[in-house]
């Protein structure tokens, strides 16, 4: 028998974290080979129910998902290196770590390709802010961005690592949700690929941008345009940081309903993009990365 679509995951270092409803689990594997299960309750900002409406809560999904994950990278990481005796993260350094991953990619995959795109404009092949081509050029460089630096990164041999403990995640979550026997022996015959990954989710923020950049940042200089080009291009950085929000919000909508739909011709052709991307961010993992993931997952759903 199938089971509800309820839980998601994550890699970590040398391990995967585990999520069902208000339950994660982090499985990490040891130096001695032993596997370390740490169970807790899932931190959340839905705590009223105006945040849980469609097309509101996914912004704040997104932030407990980046705080979560962020603590249980660092449980992961001192586990793999046997450093119990450290404490984690502190709330400050958690508030300040998730500031900083926020403005990193603000600036990776909104300011760079918006300085890219102006110079695109500057050597005549584009036109200024308030044009389409302007919007199309931006969003082949969100592309190409992202897709260089997880290309980039993968060549990092920890990274790799931890693209095959994502496979495991994904390959254990489809045994889980198809009702199969959670075994190694269970899980390796299933896809490294799954349709409500993360790595969709941003290929879908990314998609939806460039649309609401070419509708909304030609109609919001209509209303308002500052003097001067500085001032007139730090404006229009700053309108693309606050749109974000809307962005994520339907973005997550968008993953919720392909991921719940995928036998539905629409949502296969949605899923194509993040699940050819996820041939970058997921590599084929062994019996003993599937047996971390299963820890993970028992511990989730137990």
């Amino acid at each position: 028998m199938r089971a509800a679509q309820t839980v998601g995951g994550q890699a970590v270092v040398e391990g995967v974290m585990m999520r069902n409803k208000d339950r994660l689990a982090i499985a990490v594997r040891k130096p001695d080979g032993s596997i370390i299960l740490e169970t807790r309750p899932w931190f959340t900002l839905l705590r009223s129910d105006w945040m849980r409406k469609p097309f509101v809560r996914g912004t704040f999904v997104l932030i407990e998902t980046l705080v979560n994950g962020i603590k249980a990278l660092n449980f992961s990481a001192q586990a793999a290196m046997e450093d119990e005796g450290e404490e984690e993260v502190k709330p400050w350094q958690l508030a300040l770590t998730v500031a900083v991953s926020i403005a990193l990619a603000l600036g990776l995959f909104v300011v760079l390709p918006h300085l890219f795109t102006l110079g695109i404009q500057a050597l005549g092949l584009g036109g200024g802010t308030e044009s389409l081509s302007f919007h199309v050029w931006d969003g082949l460089f969100k592309l190409l961005v992202f897709a260089g630096y997880i290309g980039s990164i993968s060549l990092i041999p920890d990274i790799r690592r931890v693209f095959q403990y994502h496979g495991a995640e994904h390959k254990t979550i489809w045994a889980f949700e198809e009702g199969c026997e959670l075994t190694p022996e269970a899980a390796r015959s299933f896809s490294r690929l799954h349709p409500r990954c993360g790595t969709a989710f941003l290929l879908f923020v990314l998609s939806l941008s460039i649309v609401l950049h070419a509708v909304l940042i030609p109609a919001l200089l209509a209303l308002y345009t500052p003097e001067g080009a500085v001032v007139k291009q730090a404006y229009v950085v700053f309108a693309k940081f606050f749109m974000m929000i809307p962005v994520s919000a339907v973005a997550y909508e968008l993953i919720k309903y392909t991921g719940t739909n995928v036998e539905a011709r629409l949502c296969r052709v949605l899923c194509w993009p993040g699940l050819m991307m996820q041939y970058l961010t997921t590599g084929e993992p062994d019996d003993s990365q599937l047996e971390v993931a299963i820890a993970a997952l028992k511990g989730a759903v137990d």
